[in-house]
């Protein structure tokens, strides 16, 4: 495949003596499967797509929710050719991805604090259960970002690193109300807290060595010009400021039930990374693998099955998307045209707030989505609060194909049938009348409107297996444009056992 041709096909379509491609462009415009349990939306139409990007070359990213994935995909590099190209992170595997060295390799130190504080937020939100109401408040949204904020700037400013063990140790022993810093006990806190002075002072020493006298002198008698000149020659002592003023002003003095939100939901988060086997792979060595091989052709799977390793599993494999996706959007593509793929089964696991910004955009940067779900009510459920139906509808309007497989759901059907659309036909009647000496007949012709495919017909689907003879049926819908003799859709049929 020409890496470069948007119009290059990857899929040959045929219908009634046609043959309909679905392009490289198709490809990056996003995928959305939807099938109820054993429709065959993993082994009909996900596999197919999975072994038409890994034969076209793609590199990608595929995330697990049940345990026997990581084999499925190595099938799927064995009949491709691929098997050299997969990489698995997992529990007692050879690769490791360190994810707070690899964010302060990748931004500018001024940016850093920025970045780190967007992915934890991003990840502990999508963690979060929508349902409560929480996450809607704005209190508790900016005082969680306001703490991570300067635990990860003191961490900065006394260690020149960051660290999931220092953030959490300095959280856990912030002083409360009553308390007070002491010289016998010197908790992480205060220890950090401590550095961070000293090396201020060490920053404010040097730059006043090197100035003059007659400028050491102007600045020792006019205080407001010397805190100005600080300010700038120094900018880690304003910071040292602000961070002094939030731990011993605002953080310290907040109520007791207020402060033991915020500090759990953060400690929450930091206590899983800090747990084996998540500490190692994500938080210890330092990184062998990076999403940037991707762009290589690497095939990046994260063996954190959700169902054995639940919410710590889902949380890394959310955060490692995360900046999979940041990573993918900066590179260019015209330097590096390599399609990529991300592969999400089950993917209401695995949203985040950010993801319809993304998928918006990921067109231009080459990603192909492929998420595969059951139903709507499982990303209802995912992306919750009172909007939900508005943020599910416009996530998915950001993937323009959308395969439909036998399904029980009513709400999922009636939506597969209303994007589909309708279509008009003539209603033929007649009508006779016959009387002792005469006879006659009328014909009329009437146009009604109607669903092309009613919500029942998606129930009726074929579902795979020995009793389908492995053939397994879906509609796949296509958004701005009539592949199809057309047609914006066509019903279309996906062999489980076919390469």
């Amino acid at each position: 495949m020409n890496l470069f041709d948007l119009d290059a096909p990857i899929i040959q379509f045929a219908s009634d003596g046609e043959s309909d491609a679905w392009t490289l462009r198709h490809a990056v415009e996003g995928v959305q499967i939807f099938g109820g349990i054993g429709s065959g939306k993993t082994s009909g139409s996900g596999r197919m797509l999975a072994l038409k990007y890994l034969s076209n070359d793609f590199g990608g990213l595929v995330l697990t929710v049940k345990p026997d994935e990581k084999e499925v995909w190595q099938e799927y590099c064995r009949v491709t050719g691929r098997e050299k190209d997969l990489i698995v992170i997992e529990p007692g595997g050879k690769y490791n991805f360190n994810f707070l060295e690899y964010e302060t390799n990748h931004h500018g130190r001024e940016s850093l604090t920025d970045n780190l504080v967007d992915l934890l937020k991003t990840v502990i939100r999508a963690g979060e259960q929508k349902d409560s109401g929480k996450s809607d408040d704005a209190f508790w949204e900016t005082a969680l970002d306001i703490l991570i904020f300067n635990v990860i700037d003191l961490c900065k400013l006394a260690y020149g690193k960051v660290s999931a063990q220092s953030m959490y140790d300095i959280v856990q022993t912030i002083p409360k109300a009553d308390e007070k810093l002491n010289g016998k006990e010197i908790k992480p806190f205060q220890q950090a807290f401590e550095e961070a002075v000293k090396n201020i002072k060490q920053q404010l020493d040097n730059w006043f060595d090197i100035l003059d006298e007659s400028e050491k002198e102007r600045l020792k008698k006019d205080v407001v010009a010397y805190e100005m000149t600080v300010s700038e020659a120094v900018p880690d002592e304003r910071l040292l400021h602000f961070l002094d003023q939030f731990f011993f002003d605002s953080f310290k003095n907040l109520s007791e039930k207020t402060r033991s939100i915020i500090d759990f939901i953060f400690t929450g988060f930091l206590f899983r990374l800090l747990r084996e086997p998540v500490y190692t792979l994500f938080c210890k060595n330092s990184s062998n693998v990076k999403p940037e091989d991707c762009m290589d052709g690497k095939i990046i799977l994260i063996n954190l099955p959700v169902k054995l390793y639940h919410k710590v599993g889902r949380d890394c494999q959310i955060l490692f998307k995360y900046i999979w996706q940041q990573a993918m959007e900066k590179r260019d593509i015209r330097k590096n045209p390599r399609p990529v793929f991300l592969f999400a089964d089950e993917a209401q696991h695995f949203l985040h707030e950010h993801d319809a910004i993304y998928q918006a955009t990921a067109r231009s940067s080459g990603i192909s989505t492929v998420y595969i779900t059951q139903n709507l009510p499982n990303y209802y459920a995912a992306m919750g609060g009172a909007k939900s139906d508005h943020r599910v509808k416009s996530f998915l309007g950001t993937l323009g194909t959308k395969i439909f497989h036998a399904n029980a759901d009513i709400e999922t059907n009636k939506y597969a049938s209303e994007l589909i659309g309708d279509t008009d036909k003539t209603n033929p009647s007649f009508q006779v009348t016959v009387g002792n000496e005469s006879f006659s007949q009328s014909k009329t012709i009437s146009l009604i409107n109607e669903r092309r495919v009613k919500p029942e017909q998606f129930v009726k689907l074929k579902t795979g297996g020995p009793f389908n003879n492995y053939i397994v049926e879906g509609y796949l819908h296509r958004q701005g444009d009539a592949l199809f003799q057309g047609q914006n859709h066509t019903r279309t049929t996906f062999n489980q056992k076919r390469r």
